[in-house]
């Protein structure tokens, strides 16, 4: 029987294999990724050579090795998407080609562990000298791909690859032994899910060392010898609990944040709490687009300094916006506070899920706030982090619904379906029906297997001023609002029914006085969603399109548009005709033209639905 603690840690989240959507937001998305994104990962990596230099490392295959030196994760990365697609909807086609190249990557293994095939293939002289050569990188990416797989099908090969890896890495690294700092973080929280799914203490704790490695002057290799760049870029200037703000490469900080989430929560180290709690502030309050995304700058694919957030060259990578996910949601695990999963909402539904066409098979790896037409997305990249990201993210979305705590159920993303909580209070099955994020109308059905005193937590998102809330019919209004949301704490009878309304007019957002970029500017956000101008939709120009005292706003639901939006129109009585906005999320899937999600703000005072971001 294996032991997991989580001591210091509020909440423990409801996987999405105990999620079903039917949402008609969603459950699109999770359509057009089962049946195209995945499709056209696969056939890249085959394409591309990734899957084939697997059978040249096993002796299989006659060639050389092709790509780049880390090319091996985004094969990891698919098969996670595979796996968590396998747990979503069964396919016996599917699960034989994961099982193909499983049996490729088993082969490709050197006999003590060691798995990179750059290495194998190219410079076996070479492994462990050069810290940014993904090596550890690489090897996280396949352990959540194994554990992910072993938790489809009930398979072990992958697992077993993993588990050999890292006890290859266990056996060279940790006290007493050789000193590593991986220039790209990810091994770090991966070995935390690889000792959840075994046990073994021996791995997380490895974890716990890697970080502790970190601002102690022991990285080597090609990043820490660049004066522009330096151990700053790789989070390598400082030891954890000194580090007080986010700089450097935007994914590899999310990365790690993650890491140091996921051991706080083991440990309770204070130093690392406090770390944690002052780059959240750091990146959410000044580094952060209203769109979720991070990393201004395309030189160091990250940050430079606060408050710089240029629109047209924003790099927003995608795979950083996934990040914002994964960190903010173990924050909101760790700490049980909603304005955690607020974060997670604004990434999910704009910077990350702008990342994957509508169709599913095209995709941005940077995601500027503004365009001159001349941005699009494309099938694949030669470094492919950002599709192969979404294949596995996507699918994972039912992760971020539910969660529980010692007194109650925590309702963190409203997204319809059914959710089943097993705690011990015994077996819930919670039913959502809504169209959010169109309407902030939520109905919630609680269904227990006997009748039980315990609280229900929803979340209050941060963008709504208001909110009605009744059960069974009947208003409520002595509810707490705790940490972000309302608790509702009662003995619950099967069919219970929780309505909620939360207020959703149109918002015109104004920047931080500090941002240069937005001066005399606002954006429009409307419930979850950050809006956008299309240059299709306003033929008139950009000039006609912006905001004074007098502008008036209306919402518009069109299911015949970009697969069923509401766009936002706007009129302006001096202008001529309306300008239109549709989400940030859907655009660049019609026909090429400029876009840009910041307006000209003519108002010299705040108006009506003015919030500040």
């Amino acid at each position: 029987m294996k032991t997991v603690h989580r001591a210091h840690q509020s909440l423990q989240g409801v996987p999405f294999t105990q999620v079903t959507i039917r949402d008609a937001f969603w459950a699109p998305r999770l359509k057009a990724h089962q049946h195209s994104t995945l499709r056209a990962c696969l056939e890249q990596c085959e394409k591309t050579g990734r899957i084939a230099n697997f059978a040249k490392a096993a002796g299989r295959m006659e060639g050389d090795f092709e790509g780049i030196f880390f090319n091996d994760s985004d094969v990891y990365k698919v098969l996670e998407g595979v796996a968590y697609s396998l747990m979503n909807q069964p396919d016996v086609a599917l699960e034989k080609k994961a099982d193909e190249i499983i049996a490729l990557i088993a082969a490709a293994q050197e006999e003590d562990g060691y798995l990179l095939c750059y290495f194998t293939l190219v410079a076996p002289d070479k492994k462990w000298t050069d810290m940014d050569k993904h090596e550890m990188y690489c090897g996280g990416h396949l352990i959540e791909a194994a554990i992910a797989y072993k938790q489809a099908t009930g398979k072990r090969t992958l697992l077993d690859v993993a588990c050999k890896l890292a006890d290859h890495y266990d056996a060279l690294f940790g006290p007493g032994k050789r000193h590593w700092v991986p220039g790209h973080e990810e091994i770090e929280l991966a070995l935390v899910k690889l000792y959840r799914e075994t046990g073994q203490e021996r791995y997380w704790k490895l974890a716990q060392w890697l970080l502790e490695e970190r601002g102690h002057g022991h990285g080597e290799g090609a990043i820490w010898d660049k004066p522009e760049w330096g151990p700053a870029y790789c989070q390598d200037d400082k030891p954890i609990r000194e580090m007080t703000h986010v700089h450097g490469h935007a994914v590899r900080a999310m990365y790690l944040y993650t890491a140091i989430a996921d051991v706080a929560a083991m440990t309770g180290d204070e130093g690392y709490l406090q770390a944690l709690h002052r780059l959240w502030e750091s990146v959410v309050l000044r580094n952060m687009y209203i769109t979720g995304g991070i990393g201004p700058s395309k030189h160091n694919e990250g940050f430079t300094e606060d408050y710089d957030l240029p629109n047209e060259t924003a790099y927003c990578e995608t795979c950083a916006s996934v990040g914002m996910v994964y960190w903010n949601h173990r924050m909101n695990l760790l700490h049980g506070d909603g304005k955690y999963a607020d974060i997670v909402e604004r990434a999910m539904y704009n910077g990350a899920l702008a990342g994957v066409s509508l169709s599913g098979e095209q995709f941005f790896y940077v995601n500027p706030l503004a365009s001159n037409g001349a941005h699009h997305r494309v099938a694949w990249y030669d470094t492919s982090c950002c599709p192969t990201q979404i294949s596995r993210f996507i699918p994972s979305i039912g992760n971020y619904m539910y969660a529980t705590s010692a007194s109650g159920i925590i309702v963190n993303q409203y997204i319809a379906g059914d959710g089943i909580i097993d705690w011990d209070k015994g077996r819930v099955k919670v039913t959502q029906t809504t169209n959010y994020p169109w309407n902030g109308d939520i109905g919630i059905a609680l269904h227990l297997e006997e009748s039980s005193f315990f609280s229900v937590r929803l979340r209050m998102p941060g963008w709504c001023k208001s909110a009605k809330i009744a059960v069974n019919g009947v208003a409520v209004s002595d509810y707490k609002f705790v940490q972000g949301y309302f608790e509702l704490e009662r003995t619950w009878q099967s069919g219970d029914k929780i309505a909620i309304e939360l207020d959703m007019p149109v918002e015109i957002v104004r920047a931080n006085l500090k941002v240069k970029e937005n001066t005399g500017k606002a954006a429009i956000q409307r419930g979850p969603l950050v809006y956008c101008l299309e240059e299709m939709d306003n033929v008139a120009g950009a000039e006609s399109c912006y905001i004074s005292l007098e502008t008036k706003f209306k919402v518009e639901h069109r299911e015949d548009l970009l697969e069923a939006v509401s766009v936002v129109k706007g009129m302006n009585p001096r202008a001529q005709g309306e300008f239109q906005l549709i989400p940030y999320y859907a655009w660049d899937n019609r026909e090429p033209g400029w876009m840009k999600v910041w307006l000209e703000d003519l108002r010299d005072r705040d108006g009506e639905h003015t919030l500040y971001f």
